[in-house]
């Protein structure tokens, strides 16, 4: 008997029905010489620190650094019943080996090891590692299975980036919380450079102070010209009176004919930015949609970071792009398929590019118009990716007046002579009533008159006056390519990841400084809060915490642990050095910052509100009463309960002390009086308070039963 464990449910389900394991039991699935159970997601965490002393319960600087060795890990209570599921099954008799099907990346290797490590397994561990959950791809899988001793490598960076991120997130946390007096202060090893970045372009605008600059136009028939920019209004104006009521004359005419290769494949990133361009989908749901995608087996996996195919796929394309093509309404004849456009083995690591599957052009999604427009962005990419180039001849036409002399005006013109991939990319645009993000750039540049040196022509004389502009300030498409592209110039040629998080961790980057409330959305723009400025003005300058440079570096290490060129322990040491260096430069708050802060000090850290409604049902820590929320004291619990919830201002009631009290205490309290907005009138209930799960609480309602 082999036990598969999947990391959802509906993986392992999918799983399940390949192998033959069809006897649906409390857990799990079984049948066929297989048992098929799941994982949610994380079922087990890294502890808080007070599990490593009871002194660590209360923040003082004076017990800092904080470094467990050994790491103490703790049962997620939400999902303890699912973990002594698996436990049981990975002890069972008939168990022979064990195969890790969650998915097939950092975080999914980490899952599953954490699982295994904790039920103290010993059975022959095996790897399923697919990029489809397409029938065929997982048949594939189960029939190639890998040695799970391949991964360890990639097990340890898993824990390397796991240990880091707490090491770096309680320490500096509790270290500047203490230092400026600021409760639930947090400060991380990717969220902290990010937010970093967000300060600092909002900075450079608030500084920035715009500058005029002028050009001067010379206009003919059919096409203008346009000088350089000059910073003097005087000596623009001199130049312009020099030109005006002369001929100009074509010094120079350039043909040139140019082409646009046709764009790559999807990776996470790009998807997400093109999908916040496009469609305002924030990164976090463009992934949530596309997982989703994944699961139904229309895509591929989405969590890579290459844009590119493997050589042992290309045979297939032709015939998928084939079948994408008359699914789509809005393509035609999709003509020669350039395959090896999109394959190249040395940039594919993990997985491949995204990509839709044979199943994509057989679903209909009229029911989830999210989940289609990002199917259609993925068909529509691989489309044009294997199309032709698109050609065009470009002109330049250099002027001058024959009034002044020695100035050159520059004209350029673009005429399409194949449109080639931009015939897809236009199609799926107008389907969509869209613009790509080129469509403006070309049509500023119009085909130009048939022109030849040294033709003169009377020409107008115009003076145009602008101004420098600032920075822009970031949308969640800037920010994830400026994340992605942070500390690229300072990394070596061939650091295999650069930047700040990867594709898979830099949506949930963002929604962590937005739950924090270190930054907010404000229409398309990501901007700083108050708070979020704080945070980063507490930081000592010549702290490179702040420095997507230092994360990036970071970033690069953990790919080198996985390939074995770097040990765990080496990487956890450099992060421990730092942290306790930061410890030791850090006892005193500088004077010029002992203001920071001062509007939202909340007196001693470690002193408890005054009143205390009852003991969280999920870690059984203290609930209190806060300025916006009943909520738990353990910062890393997620147990809340808004005063402004939608939930009862809908139905025009208070969540009072009372009703909190019942609902944290009792889970449910019977309320009089609710209102129903469908009928206008009120009725009586019973509300009940969810709070399995990692997310914030939910609640439903129970109505008597009528005699």
């Amino acid at each position: 008997m082999r036990l598969v464990i999947g990391e959802k449910p509906s993986v392992s389900r999918a799983i399940a029905s390949i192998v033959g394991a069809k006897s649906k039991k409390d857990g799990y699935y079984e049948g066929n010489g297989y048992i098929v159970s799941w994982c949610v997601g994380h079922l087990l965490g890294l502890a808080p620190p007070d599990a490593y002393g009871e002194k660590y319960a209360k923040w003082r600087i004076d017990d800092l650094p904080i470094l467990p060795n050994p790491w103490i890990y703790k049962p997620n209570d939400s999902t303890k019943k699912q973990l002594k599921t698996l436990k049981e099954l990975l002890s069972r008799s008939d168990v022979e080996a064990v195969i890790n099907a969650c998915d097939a990346g950092r975080e999914g290797e980490l899952i599953f090891r954490l699982v295994y490590n904790h039920c103290k397994c010993k059975k022959p561990m095996q790897r399923l590692w697919i990029s489809s959950m397409e029938e065929s791809a997982i048949a594939e899988g189960i029939k190639n299975l890998r040695k799970g001793t391949e991964y360890d490598n990639l097990h340890q960076a898993a824990l390397c980036r796991q240990q880091a991120d707490w090491v770096v997130g309680m320490n500096y946390s509790r270290l500047f919380g203490c230092l400026y007096n600021v409760k639930g202060l947090s400060i991380g090893r990717v969220q902290t450079p990010t937010l970093a970045m967000i300060v600092e372009r909002e900075d450079k605008i608030k500084d920035f102070t715009k500058e005029p600059f002028y050009t001067i136009e010379l206009v003919g028939t059919g096409f203008t010209a346009v000088s350089e920019r000059f910073k003097d209004k005087t000596q623009t104006e001199s130049i312009a009176a020099k030109c005006n009521g002369n001929n100009a004359i074509v010094k120079s005419v350039t043909k040139q004919e140019k082409c646009t290769t046709a764009p790559k494949l999807y990776d996470l990133t790009t998807l997400q930015r093109e999908a916040n361009r496009l469609f305002d989908y924030s990164a976090s749901d463009t992934l949530k949609y596309a997982q989703n995608l994944y699961e139904q087996k229309i895509l591929t996996y989405p969590r890579t970071d290459s844009r590119f195919i493997t050589e042992d796929m290309a045979a297939g394309i032709p015939a998928l792009v084939t079948s994408i093509a008359a699914s789509l309404p809005f393509v035609g004849n999709v003509g020669i398929i350039n395959v090896l456009q999109v394959v190249n083995n040395k940039k594919v690591t993990d997985h491949h590019a995204i990509i839709p599957t044979a199943e994509a052009g057989k679903v209909n999604l009229d029911s989830s118009p999210a989940e289609k427009n990002i199917l259609m962005m993925v068909c529509a990419r691989l489309l044009a990716a294997v199309s032709q180039k698109q050609r065009y001849a470009e002109t330049v036409i250099t002027v001058e007046s024959m009034g002044c002399v020695g100035v050159d005006f520059t004209a350029k013109g673009k005429t399409v002579i194949d449109e080639g991939w931009k015939v897809i990319e236009n199609a799926f645009m107008t389907a969509f009533g869209k613009k790509s993000a080129a469509n403006d750039a070309e049509q500023d540049e119009k085909s130009l008159p048939n022109l030849t040196q040294n033709h003169e022509y009377p020409a107008t004389v115009n003076i145009k006056e602008g101004h420098t502009s600032p920075p822009k300030s970031f949308t969640e498409d800037t920010l994830l390519s400026a994340m992605e592209s942070a500390g690229v110039e300072d990394m070596p040629e061939d650091a295999e990841r650069k930047g700040i998080g990867t594709p898979a961790t830099r949506a949930e980057i963002i929604e962590t400084l937005l739950r924090r409330e270190y930054i907010i959305r404000k229409n398309k723009l990501i901007l700083p809060t108050e708070k979020g400025i704080g945070v980063i003005k507490v930081l000592p300058d010549a702290d490179s915490i702040k420095s997507p440079i230092l994360t990036a570096q970071w970033e690069s290490d953990l790919k080198r642990v996985e390939r074995g060129e770097l040990s765990a322990a080496e990487f956890i040491t450099a992060i421990s050095n730092y942290v306790s260096n930061a410890v030791m430069e850090n006892k005193t708050v500088p004077n010029d910052k002992k203001s920071l802060f001062a509007s939202v000090s909340n007196g001693d850290y470690n002193s408890k509100p005054a009143e205390i409604l009852g003991v969280c049902p999920r870690c059984n820590n203290d609930v209190v009463d806060n300025r916006d929320m009943f909520s738990c004291m353990n910062r890393w619990c997620k147990f809340a309960l808004w005063k402004d919830s939608k939930f009862f201002t809908a139905k025009k009631k208070t969540l009072t002390k009372t009703i909190a009290r019942a609902l944290i205490t009792e889970g449910r309290i019977f309320i009089k009086g609710l209102y129903s907005s469908k009928t206008d009138k009120t009725y009586d209930a019973t509300i009940i308070l969810n709070h399995e799960g990692e997310g914030y609480p939910t609640y439903s309602m129970e109505y008597e039963k009528k005699q």
